[in-house]
């Protein structure tokens, strides 16, 4: 008889009894205490179930409230009660009716046997402990909190407030460096009794009546006064998620739990009927002994943890949408726009996609409806060609297109008569490639009859619009990947640019362009801008275009150069 379990139950009373009734069962006594808040039939169906095991005691009762002094004075008395009825115990095991034996109580019992004077306690200072969640650290040894944090939050909170604007501070008492560490500990007798024979004990209760959640500093605390080899560390398997709310351990977590080589884990589900029956058997004597060793499954806990926060690339989980950039990539592969292509070339949304095996669709955020490729009218993911859906959540419409389509690249045209609303959106995707020819939404106005009235007002308003776009794709803050061109400077060379686009799409293509999409009729578009020009509309975004029939040089003939004596 070298170690004893203290337990602290709350629910799930039938399992903590199988639980305890295993321990006293192979030698290890046994003392539960049971939360006041409790209902006595529920105490007294567990007291039934455990009738005539003779190593099992019941503590007087307290209300355990989380985070009060409740849960420090039930430790108190049932460790006090371990300690007077059954003097053959050497060490004391703190555990929760939710807690689990992992490995069989023999390997336990031996393991502290090489270890008769050691203390297992996780017990770090405030400065070392990165784990805290609320914001106080040591704040919660020099304040006071009077109010409930989980039923009382704005009083709780507002209390706080007022004591850190008028600098109140608790003195705290000497001697005592504040530590904090995980509630489930493995204590030496001497240890333990030495704290709770303290004669200065009445000093520190009182102190820790109002520090807040004392039991995760009363004990670790006062360890650092009394004992002689402390491990900080605890034998206990119990982790918690980013909020600090404990993990519940399920059935299909059995060889998760087997790879930790604890001796005991929290918190079981309390219908894990798989758990328990494996866990409570003689079976567990099979398995070989290890050093207990969460660490080992701690890289599953992290990545758990980064999936439960920012979940799947481009994917947005319930639990994140309402906060804005918690997403965890915008979109969830690369696509490519292309604005003033269209414009410019003829049929160049068939051409590119022979050029590049990619899925090459239209204006997906025309006004009148979206352009899937083939002219469909539902696309993957039942995404409608509707105008109205489509705006109604713009960036969803992405994130969907995007996520329904993985493993085929998407590429679509965009302009200044489409749905501007898009644009921060793509400037910010690091998924974005964004190819701009300003000025090319000229081209259909100078090919179009109409009245050159409603042309010039046409083309002030789409390159007011397009000035704009082109700022906010300009920005310091764009994360997509952008190339701009004039009118002007694309139509010198057009090969050189469409082969770094078609570069950038197909990187493992090696394969040069030899033929460029068919380019629209500019013959007299020069004198077409000038025509504005003489109309008062001046524009800018063509780059420098020349005002003759031919935008293009009509000879390569280079002139003679200067001689400088």
């Amino acid at each position: 008889m070298s170690v004893g379990f203290v337990m602290l139950c709350h629910t799930a009373l039938g399992r903590a009894a199988q639980v305890a009734r295993y321990w006293a069962d192979h030698g290890c006594p046994v003392v539960i205490h049971v939360d006041k808040r409790v209902s006595k039939s529920a105490l007294r169906r567990m007291t039934r179930d455990l009738e005539g095991v003779p190593d099992i005691r019941f503590s007087p009762r307290h209300a355990c409230e989380w985070g009060s002094w409740g849960l420090v004075a039930a430790t108190q008395a049932a460790a006090t009660m371990m300690l007077h009825e059954f003097p053959g115990v050497r060490h004391v095991y703190l555990a929760s009716g939710s807690c689990l034996p992992l490995r069989p109580v023999e390997e336990l019992v031996a393991y502290l046997d090489e270890r008769p004077k050691t203390d297992f306690i996780e017990s770090v200072t405030t400065e070392d402990v990165g784990w805290t969640i609320g914001g106080l650290n040591i704040e919660r040894f020099t304040l006071r909190f009077p109010f409930s944090w989980r039923k009382q939050r704005r009083l709780f909170d507002g209390y706080v407030r007022l004591q850190r604007r008028v600098r109140y501070r608790r003195r705290i008492p000497p001697a005592l460096v504040p530590h904090l560490g995980s509630q489930w500990w493995c204590l030496t007798r001497q240890t333990l009794s030495a704290i709770l024979e303290d004669p200065e004990r009445p000093v520190y209760d009182r102190y820790f009546r109002k520090v807040w959640i004392p039991d995760e500093s009363y004990f670790q605390t006062l360890v650092r006064q009394v004992s002689v080899n402390v491990e900080s560390r605890s034998l206990t398997l119990s982790k918690f998620d980013f909020q600090g709310k404990p993990h519940i351990f399920y059935d299909d977590h059995l060889q998760l739990l087997r790879r930790s080589d604890c001796f005991v884990a929290r918190k079981i589900w309390p219908h894990a009927d798989k758990l328990y029956r494996i866990f409570l058997s003689d079976d567990l004597a099979r398995q070989p002994a290890a050093e207990p060793n969460p660490g080992k499954i701690d890289r599953l806990f992290a990545k758990a943890v980064e999936r439960r926060t920012k979940g799947r690339a481009g994917l947005y989980m319930q639990s994140r949408f309402p906060n804005l950039d918690w997403e965890n990539g915008m979109t969830a592969a690369p696509y490519s726009v292309f604005e003033g292509f269209s414009d410019l070339f003829e049929n160049f949304d068939i051409w590119l996609g022979k050029v590049t095996g990619s899925r090459v669709h239209g204006h997906l955020f025309a006004p009148d409806r979206v352009e899937f490729a083939g002219g469909e009218t539902v696309y993957n993911g039942a995404l409608s060609d509707s105008p109205a859906l489509r705006d109604y959540n713009l960036r969803g419409f992405m994130g969907n297109l995007m996520w329904n389509t993985r493993g085929e690249r998407q590429c679509f045209q965009f302009g200044p008569r489409d749905n501007q609303k898009i644009g921060p959106f793509l400037a910010r995707d690091p998924n974005a490639q964004v190819s701009v020819i300003s000025g090319a939404w000229a081209v259909p106005l100078f090919h179009s009859n109409r009245n050159f009235g409603d042309i010039r007002k046409e083309a002030a308003r789409l390159q007011k619009i397009e000035a704009d776009h082109l700022a906010q794709l300009r920005s310091l803050h764009v994360k997509a990947r952008v190339r701009i061109w004039t009118l002007a400077e694309f139509i010198e060379n057009p090969m050189e640019p469409l082969q770094t686009i078609i570069d950038e799409i197909s990187p493992r293509s090696s394969r040069r362009l030899t033929e460029a999409p068919r380019m629209s009729d500019l013959v007299g578009f020069g004198q077409f801008l000038q025509n504005l020009r003489n109309q008062g509309m001046q524009p800018v975004l063509m780059g420098d275009f020349p005002a003759g029939d031919d935008p293009r040089p009509s000879t390569t003939r280079r002139g003679r150069p200067y001689l400088v004596k």
